[in-house]
């Protein structure tokens, strides 16, 4: 305040504007998210991104599953930042070269989809809300719910694949399966919602295969496997297995987004051992079995909890990539 007095006006004025604009920015930097965050700067973005995946899905059946999971497999690291597209350098491997995520496949459609809005609206939308917004298209595309996208993400400049760690298995506990996801605000609700996910997709034997093969000194197979279940992945997945693409499907109708994942559950067909324990831990399988009887809940709840999801800890300091596998 001292040497505020001690300016002269004329100098003094312009300090006014500069202290408002600051806290100006400092408020929009907290902004929350915004379902209308595009509206005016580009309207058509999604419709770009539907139609970009419509079409991608529609020469590749798998392309639902894998886009559902890059959007999981990024939000489970630091936060929704699109940090998973980023490309491996000389100096630094980044998450999508991280083991668990070796797998992951279909980043050619975001990478697509984020061309055609460059074109459109350059500089506009980050990739990190492309994500966002191409998970709810696959989703409702599958026959599942549509939600309002909220967006306003801003797309983050670190990934290492050292972080992978942090993914959860699906060799987890419910325990473990809790602690995971309480590490990101979700509840235990939440936790077995967004499970639900897996009503899309397909596994490799890699990620079941000790349930099936010498699981214990007690038993050649995991008892929580439905027997028959359980014999026809032996078949799938012989010991020692020679077909890397072999696997299974993680539920029957596995390009349809609905509830027969839980249905599954409980007769002993789910493929990870993370997902089966669900049953037989009190506090989950009253909803596994409140999901497997009514569909619409599932919907209603797994929309809640992908809202949820998305807004855990969004960066505000990051920018808008204008390629998703680079940082500006």
């Amino acid at each position: 305040p001292t040497k505020m007095a001690l300016l002269p006006y004329s100098k003094c004025k312009f300090l006014f504007p500069i202290i408002f604009l600051s806290l100006t920015l400092s408020s929009m930097s907290q902004a929350e998210l915004d379902a209308h965050y595009y509206d005016k700067t580009c309207p058509q973005a999604e419709k770009i991104i539907s139609d970009t995946v419509l079409r991608a899905s529609t020469f590749d059946p798998k392309v639902p599953a894998r886009i559902l999971r890059i959007f999981f497999q990024d939000c489970f690291i630091r936060v929704c930042d699109a940090s998973i597209l980023l490309d491996s350098t000389p100096k630094n491997l980044a998450e999508k070269d991280g083991p668990p995520n070796l797998s992951v496949h279909a980043f050619y459609v975001i990478d697509e989809a984020k061309a055609k809005l460059e074109k459109a609206c350059p500089r506009t939308v980050s990739c990190a809300d492309l994500i966002a917004i191409a998970a709810r298209d696959v989703v409702a595309l599958s026959g599942g719910p549509y939600w309002n996208v909220l967006k306003g993400r801003k797309d983050g400049r670190v990934s290492k694949a050292s972080e992978t760690v942090n993914l959860p298995a699906p060799t987890l506990n419910v325990n473990q399966l809790i602690q995971s996801f309480a590490k990101r605000g979700l509840g235990v609700k939440d936790m077995v919602t967004l499970s639900g996910g897996h009503t899309l997709g397909f596994s490799h034997c890699s990620s079941f295969q000790a349930r099936i093969h010498n699981f214990s000194l007690l038993h050649d197979i995991d008892p929580s496997l439905n027997t028959e279940f359980a014999l026809d992945l032996k078949k799938k997945c012989p010991k020692p297995n020679t077909n890397f693409s072999a696997g299974q499907f993680l539920d029957s109708t596995a390009s349809v987004f609905d509830n027969d994942y839980y249905r599954q559950l409980l007769v002993g067909k789910g493929l990870f051992s993370s997902d089966q324990s669900l049953v037989g831990d009190q506090r989950t399988s009253w909803i596994v079995k409140a999901f497997a009887k009514d569909q619409s809940l599932f919907f209603k709840e797994f929309a809640d909890s992908m809202l949820k999801l998305g807004n855990v800890g969004v960066s505000e300091n990051g920018e808008v990539r204008l390629n998703c596998k680079v940082v500006n």
